[in-house]
């Protein structure tokens, strides 16, 4: 009806107007701008349009590793028997294959026929694109005058270029603006899944749509307050939420799956086109916990907006006054038990880990992975960043032990003082023997205790040493050295490996 009514249009103009060449082109031209490519695309193939106004909730569930299940209600009219339905404002990283659609109201007698994703995007470029091969209007515009002129062209290539054929001529440059007659059907301007279907009736029906897509991730962070004395630990666990799918969740009702789940990986899509990601802190309760199969399922207690390449954090724990053990280890190698060395090091390293239990109050939940930075203020009140670590997934009451990197006044010299190959080959039955000495300095004024803890491999034993060890498994030894302000000791130690 639209388009009888401006061809009418167009003729009372032209005999009113017959100068203006150009003017029922520019109205047409108006008119396919101005009116919505979706209203033009739903009149042009007869199929219903549902978008996020008939929308009554929607859930993500969003895993570790950019992988989010997207349940989608909405109330859609339907005709009875065949249905095309055009389902907008799905992401555009959709796995088409993975969608689900369900008839909450009348699920007997509901099929599903067929299902397309339109995920080709109307820009101009695309629009050309799909009318290689057809005829367009190019209207130019006098600089001098300002009148309009119009023309009929073919589009032959769109190819690093746009090669329009005339009546009398072929040009490889847009001479003007360019008027298209139509939107095609398969040019969308958002990501769309076309369905067909049957329904057993007519009316409103409650329409649920699953399914998996990319571009939505999340991973917990976590800050960390050390008291002065190094003996007590508060806590903050933040969950950093990420939407780059291509579209917006409004009010959604959001949940967080922590754990390793097994996926079978498609080929690699191309990559989008990443813009600028605005970050955003929600005002949000924190989270529900609970088991899920042998994962844990985190749940936002109100619903919150995921906007389009955006990023957002959200509580998910706090703890304050945990206890906390501090250690210093100077960790071996395994490497020099089965060669001569005339110098291992000197200046050796010593690591600063502290330690805390996952349990408490606001701890004994299960943590999901995700990076720790703790933070201890200076004399002058000033928080200062003393380091950071990674921990995995985490049970409630298992031990966390963090590195936060190497004490500045604690050092050690390792010497080897003796080596010998009793028997064997360095590659058949070899046994050997080789003595240590290791010397460790204490810079502060306060007395530390460092463990030495050495890897030896093979079959081993501890012939001599000057401080007892500890086995803390088949290949790990252990000595605790004590050490007071402003001193040094050392550890002297033989041992026999047998391959």
């Amino acid at each position: 009806m639209m388009m009888k009514w401006l061809r009418k249009a167009c003729l009372v103009a032209r005999r009113k107007y017959c100068h203006q060449q150009s003017f029922c082109v520019t109205i047409l031209a108006i008119t396919l701008i101005s009116s919505s490519p979706l209203s033009y695309v739903a009149a042009s193939t007869g199929e219903r349009i549902t978008t996020s106004q008939d929308q009554k909730n929607i859930v993500v569930t969003i895993y570790n590793e950019d992988l989010a299940l997207i349940k989608d209600l909405r109330s859609v009219v339907l005709d009875q028997a065949f249905n095309k339905l055009a389902w907008r404002e799905v992401s555009a990283q959709i796995r088409p294959e993975t969608a689900l659609l369900r008839n909450l109201t009348h699920s007997s007698g509901f099929r599903l026929l067929e299902q397309n994703f339109d995920f080709d995007l109307l820009t101009p470029r695309k629009l050309l694109e799909k009318y290689s091969g057809k005829e367009v209007i190019v209207i130019r515009t006098s600089p001098a005058t300002g009148s309009e002129t119009s023309e009929t062209a073919t589009v032959l290539s769109t190819n690093e270029g746009t090669i329009l054929k005339f009546n009398d001529r072929i040009e490889s440059s847009v001479p003007g603006r360019i008027v298209f007659p139509g939107v095609p059907e398969n040019l969308r301007d958002k990501p769309t899944l076309l369905i067909s279907l049957t329904s057993p009736s007519p009316g409103k029906h409650d329409l649920e749509l699953s399914y998996l897509t990319s571009g939505l991730s999340w991973h917990a962070d976590y800050v960390a307050a050390l008291s002065e004395d190094d003996s007590r630990l508060d806590l903050n666990g933040l969950v950093t939420l990420t939407n780059q799918s291509g579209m917006i969740y409004h009010h959604a009702n959001l949940q967080l799956v922590a754990g390793d789940v097994h996926r079978i990986y498609p080929e690699q899509r191309l990559p989008r086109k990443m813009m600028a990601i605005a970050p955003e802190m929600a005002d949000a309760a924190q989270m529900k916990e609970e088991s899920l199969f042998e994962y844990h399922l985190y749940t936002l207690q109100q619903p919150t907006t995921l906007a389009e390449n955006q990023t957002k954090q959200v509580a998910l724990m706090s703890a304050t006054h945990i206890p906390v053990s501090k250690e210093y280890v100077l960790q071996g190698a395994d490497y020099y038990y089965s060669g001569k060395y005339d110098a291992i090091s000197q200046k050796l390293k010593i690591g600063v880990l502290i330690g805390f239990l996952n349990k408490g109050e606001g701890l004994g939940i299960p943590l999901p992975k995700g990076i720790i930075r703790v933070y201890k203020k200076d004399k002058q009140g000033n928080n200062q960043f003393i380091g950071e670590d990674q921990i995995d997934h985490t049970p409630q009451n298992e031990l966390i032990r963090l590195r936060l990197g190497n004490a500045f006044d604690i050092t050690a010299d390792k010497l080897q003082t003796d080596f010998q190959q009793i028997a064997g080959t360095p590659r058949h039955a070899s046994i050997f023997e080789t003595a240590y000495q290791i010397t460790l300095r204490n810079a502060k004024k306060e007395a530390v205790t460092v463990q030495v803890r050495e890897p030896i491999p093979g079959d081993w034993d501890i012939l001599s040493e000057s401080l007892p060890h500890t086995k803390l498994s088949a290949s790990m030894v252990e000595w605790k050295i004590p050490l007071p302000a402003e001193s040094e000791a050392t550890l002297t130690y033989r041992v026999r490996v047998e391959y």
